[in-house]
């Protein structure tokens, strides 16, 4: 029983620890503002052409795990600015768009 009790420590113990580890070892693809502009940028740049470096400078939001990042609406652009969301935590892109 005491071999028992033992190794259901050392189980608890070990998953713990693992458990602790994996949390801490967690990594941000897209750590701050400026990244997810970076990342936005070189996807809009093949879908939209270089008209999307009018949209300068770029806001970036973060709303959760999510950057919403949006170009800025000036006199030289007719119609909208291009919009896109990327996951925080792994760079995933959730949507792309362009406002009109």
């Amino acid at each position: 029983m005491k071999k028992f009790s033992f190794l259901v420590m050392l189980f608890a113990f070990v998953l713990t620890s693992f458990i602790y580890l994996d949390k801490k070892q967690v990594k941000e693809y897209v750590p701050d503002e400026n990244t997810a502009k970076k990342i936005a940028e070189a996807i809009w740049f093949p879908i939209y052409g270089e008209s999307v470096l009018n949209q300068k400078p770029y806001k970036a939001e973060l709303k959760g795990n999510v950057w919403i990042v949006t170009g800025t609406l000036s006199d030289s652009i007719d119609g909208g600015v291009a919009y896109i969301e990327i996951q925080k935590s792994d760079c995933k892109v959730l949507k792309v768009t362009h406002g009109k």
